[in-house]
């Protein structure tokens, strides 16, 4: 992985600037509710002006409305990092735009693409992901919610939980058996489900911050097409390890911690105590900069697992990498890291942060309501898309090569 900056990239960098300094006033406010909440006229003007320059939805092609150019690890990087200096939003980054259009991009047909894509990178129809159940949670392929084929449709019975969006969103990405007589891994299909079908229940659930940000769902003689199923019947389970791939940058995304950082550095340097900001006193100072180097570190393998990714995961085979656990690594050490520090803010925040009242997500644009609102939520990331113990579990079995997890009473 090259970090040397070419004339392009310097061109990039001087564009970024100039669009900065241009535009940068109309960007809406990043971090707190921000994702957890449907994007609302400010937002979706802000992500149609990121597709415009190239700034959003860069390497998605032109024919389905991204912007179409080549995927740069470093153009992503530069842009990140402008954007991120600026204190400016990166546009939306939400299960759809993240982790279904690459779905589709990679195994897609060329109608869903066209339908979907589009629609999806711009803000205007917004994904849940029906994965999770009450009792298939990091056993996933036990899932239960089924779908009998009936008069040219999908028929779906089950439920879903720990489902993000749900209560907003127009559609969801489903995971649901239609092959029982199959092994339970090739018995599962992946489907595009429209949210307004007759027979769904949407159950929110509370979370610590005050807000139902995540959801039962309920799906009751559910009828959906059967061209809406994305590579084949039984072909579910392939499809989702192509969304969990993208699902794990999302979660562990370095984007979100090096602005977490700059922000943090703005807090401690903002804060004074007895007269000297935070960020003056060695203990306080000691504790960034510790985090600042996993941050760092967090970025470049990121970096390097994208450009391994672009060179067709070619020169991490050579190295004797397996670019799958290197994406459980970013999962696990980014959601943790995202925690921390945001736990660093709530402690140099002090009791100005104990009168959090989660009154609605735009009062989580501000300040103090913002750290404490991510230092909550982050907690449920650290389980959600796979646990940090499973997570662990993986990675010093199938990396490190160490010894299998004992099972209790011969558990499977």
């Amino acid at each position: 992985m090259d970090l040397t900056l070419s004339e392009r990239h310097r061109a990039l960098q001087a564009a970024l600037r100039e669009f900065i300094a241009r535009y940068g006033h109309l960007s809406p406010p990043v971090g707190g509710g921000g994702g957890r909440k449907r994007p609302d006229r400010k937002v979706l003007d802000w992500q149609a002006l990121l597709i415009e320059h190239g700034f959003a939805a860069r390497a998605v092609p032109r024919q389905y409305g991204g912007y179409g150019a080549e995927p740069d690890v470093l153009d992503a990087a530069i842009i990140t990092e402008e954007f991120n200096k600026a204190g400016l939003s990166l546009g939306i980054q939400g299960q759809g735009i993240r982790m279904l259009v690459p779905t589709l991009l990679e195994v897609g047909t060329e109608e869903q693409r066209r339908r979907w894509i589009g629609p999806t990178i711009r803000g205007e129809v917004i994904w849940a992901q029906g994965y999770s159940e009450p009792e298939a949670g990091s056993d996933l392929a036990s899932l239960r919610t089924h779908a009998r084929v009936e008069d040219g449709h999908f028929v779906i019975n089950g439920q879903k939980i720990w489902t993000s969006s749900a209560h907003f969103a127009d559609m969801i990405f489903l995971l649901c058996r239609t092959e029982p007589d199959r092994p339970k891994h090739l018995g599962i299909s992946y489907l595009l489900v429209p949210m307004t079908a007759p027979g769904i229940e949407v159950r929110p659930l509370p979370t610590m911050t005050g807000h139902a940000t995540f959801n039962e769902v309920f799906f009751t003689e559910v009828r959906v097409p059967v061209d809406q199923i994305v590579l084949g019947r039984g072909e579910g389970w392939k499809v989702a390890n192509v969304t969990l791939k993208h699902e794990r940058m999302l979660l562990g995304d370095s984007a979100k911690l090096v602005h977490r950082l700059h922000r943090l550095r703005s807090l401690l340097a903002e804060t004074v105590v007895e007269g000297e900001p935070l960020l003056q006193k060695p203990v306080w100072r000691d504790r960034l900069m510790r985090l600042q180097g996993e941050v760092l570190a967090a970025k470049y393998h990121q970096m390097r697992l994208l450009s391994e990714a672009a060179q067709g995961q070619a020169q991490g085979q050579a190295q004797g990498r397996d670019s799958g656990l290197g994406l459980l690594v970013v999962k696990y050490y980014g959601s943790t890291l995202a925690w921390r520090l945001a736990a660093l803010a709530v402690d140099a925040l002090g009791d100005a942060g104990l009168p959090y009242e989660p009154h609605d997500e735009v009062a989580e644009d501000d300040a103090a309501t913002a750290w404490y609102a991510d230092w909550m939520y982050d907690l449920g990331l650290i389980i959600g898309g796979g646990s940090s113990n499973i997570q662990k579990n993986i990675i010093a079995e199938r990396g490190l090569g160490m010894p299998r997890e004992p099972k209790i009473n011969g558990s499977a």
